[in-house]
């Protein structure tokens, strides 16, 4: 594991595997995880040969945690500061769900940098809440009501997020315990923060600065990030392709795991 510093001296943990592989791929964790929700999609990479570069956002995971810094703008600034430190070049970047919307944000303030493929996983974006001009996603109320749980009651955010609201199809309890205890290895700061800007950020200027090939993976039973937003990601990068798993909530690495891994390799490497 690295210790890499953002620009406000925050110490992101950031792991990378197979440094000499010849293509690169960056993971972006969603909201209130870590890089761990990758474990089942990194030894099918490193048997293809890839390089793959994985980063606990700030409050998450090993990542310090910082007083501040929770918005788009800032978690997008620390991926760049990883992509520098770490001398990435011509990357695949997978953003899942709040990652997605992290990563979509990356493309618009740094154009892009270093990336030639942009995966976007179940993505909560262009915007999770509803607007007075964007009816999709959760009410207003609905993500206050979250929020109000997350700073009085986050072991129950954890266990009902996990538990409930992750996957479509069966899982063991094991695997839902194991999802809900990375959901509470993150700090309450982040996951506070983290989830009012999911109800504050506004990221569909985000959309159109997109210049690489997109594609979109979505799960047709996800109760967190609705089918909606992924057809408008659709709609507004050009040339993006949607792939959609008929069997697959939110968790969408991990409700097909065969599946979802083999539309992965086949979309990285340009199959798809």
């Amino acid at each position: 594991m690295y210790r890499i510093s953002a620009l406000d001296g925050t110490k992101l943990a950031v792991y990378d595997w197979n440094p000499t592989g010849e293509k690169t791929v960056l993971l972006i964790h969603g909201w209130p995880l870590s890089h761990k929700i990758y474990e089942y999609q990194l030894l099918p990479l490193l048997a293809c040969g890839y390089r793959v570069v994985a980063m606990d956002l700030r409050g998450f995971g090993a990542s310090d945690v910082a007083d501040a810094g929770y918005t788009y703008d800032q978690m997008a600034t620390d991926i760049y500061c990883v992509v520098c430190q770490m001398q990435l070049k011509s990357f695949s970047l997978v953003g899942f769900s709040m990652g997605g919307a992290i990563a979509l944000r990356y493309m618009r303030l740094f154009n892009g940098f270093g990336v030639e493929q942009l995966v976007l996983l179940a993505a909560a974006a262009p915007s999770w809440t509803k607007r007075a001009d964007f009816p999709y996603g959760l009410s207003r109320a609905d993500v206050d009501a979250l929020i109000d749980q997350a700073a009085t009651d986050r072991p129950q955010l954890a266990r009902t997020f996990s538990h409930e609201q992750l996957f479509a199809s069966p899982q063991s309890e094991a695997v839902k315990d194991w999802f809900e205890q990375i959901a509470l290895s993150a700090s309450g700061i982040a996951t506070v923060q983290c989830a009012i800007a999911l109800r504050d950020e506004d990221g569909r200027p985000d959309l159109a600065a997109v210049k690489v090939p997109t594609a979109i993976i979505h799960g047709a039973k996800d109760v967190v990030v609705s089918g909606d937003l992924a057809r408008i990601q659709q709609q507004s990068i050009k040339g993006a392709r949607r792939y959609t798993l008929e069997n697959s909530g939110h968790g969408i690495m991990y409700d097909e795991l065969k599946r979802f891994n083999t539309l992965f390799l086949a979309v990285l490497a340009g199959e798809k």
